[in-house]
């Protein structure tokens, strides 16, 4: 039998950060997907996670895994096949690890990824954003940082790690206001900021003060701000906002719905799904196309390129004086 505890070790702390350079943040999910399976494996098996061993990992017992990481936990088809990911990324590590493994490796390796339904995104409107944007009290500190938080993550549509890693390095509010993001894979991107997004940074930065770390946003014991921080102060915000905006009530609003709402305010300004992939940091277009499929203008667009022209949507005139004073606001 052959111990699991030093070759996860290995792969986590060696192999991914420092021979193939993933982000802390990868290497994070990837240490949580192993978590989840050795705590399952080691209760199904009647032991404990440090004792278990690499033959212990067969092609059964991962995909008993995957069956309980969606029965049970109530995963998605898409969160099991990210964590099926994960495990086969450490067995093709293993595969030169332990040679003598081969066929076990093999058979986990040959376990499929599922198909699933691919809903429509859900997002906010700009009238939604507005009105969580509202919400902070600009009378307390934390609420101009809360403002300018929420303000930079929809505006640069961006991840909940890049937002949490900026630093004040990071940011350039001279002519040409702009902020510096790393992104996934590692790769940085620099994006112009609006005005109002500029003037909300300006005030967070006024009352920010000297803070032991160079992180741009810190909670309120000057510690960087956590990702479980900042879902946190949206949702708190969102439950405010959901007093005066009715479609916000008894929603759950995720960070990554900011950024949803980024994409498809860009994607409507500017009828490009390529400066869209190129403002969110996509490397491949075709996971930005599925934006197109929420904005119903792309489809009426194509319907109106093929339909007679009669038929064409146009704007209604009144045929008198009279009836058209009637119909002014």
């Amino acid at each position: 039998m052959t111990e699991l505890a030093p070759l996860i070790t290995g792969f986590l702390r060696d192999y991914m950060p420092r021979q193939r350079g993933y982000s802390p943040q990868s290497c994070e999910t990837y240490a949580f997907s192993f978590k989840l399976l050795f705590n399952f494996a080691a209760k199904r098996l009647g032991t404990r996670p440090s004792l278990l061993a690499i033959e212990d990992l067969d092609a059964p017992m991962i995909v008993a895994f995957l069956e309980h990481i969606e029965q049970d936990r109530g995963n998605s088809a898409s969160t099991r096949n990210m964590r099926l990911a994960a495990i086969k990324a450490f067995m093709r590590y293993l595969e030169h690890k332990v040679p003598s493994a081969l066929q076990q490796i093999g058979r986990v390796h040959a376990i499929p990824t599922k198909r699933h339904d691919q809903k429509l995104i859900r997002h906010l409107t700009m009238d939604e954003i507005r009105a969580i944007l509202n919400a902070p009290n600009l009378a307390t500190r934390s609420g101009i940082r809360d403002r300018a938080m929420m303000h930079l993550c929809f505006a640069g549509g961006l991840r909940v790690s890049e937002l949490v890693g900026l630093q004040t390095e990071n940011l350039s509010l001279q002519n040409g206001a702009s902020v510096k993001v790393m992104g996934k894979g590692r790769k940085e991107r620099c994006l112009p900021l609006w005005k109002e997004t500029t003037r909300d940074l300006r005030a967070w930065l006024s009352v920010r003060g000297a803070v032991r770390v160079p992180d741009l946003f810190v909670n309120a014991q000057g510690d960087p701000m956590t990702r479980a921080g900042f879902e946190y102060v949206l949702d708190k915000h969102v439950g405010k906002a959901a007093e005066s905006y009715s479609s916000l009530r008894g929603r759950r609003v995720s960070p990554h719905q900011l950024r949803h709402g980024c994409a498809v305010v860009m994607l409507q300004a500017t009828r490009d799904i390529r400066k869209v992939a190129l403002w969110l940091g996509h490397a491949d277009i075709r996971t930005t196309e599925v934006y197109l499929r929420i904005d119903p203008s792309e489809k009426l667009e194509a319907v109106e390129a093929v339909i007679p022209r009669e038929l064409r949507r146009g704007r209604f005139k009144a045929p008198d004086a009279l009836i058209a004073s009637l119909l002014s606001d």
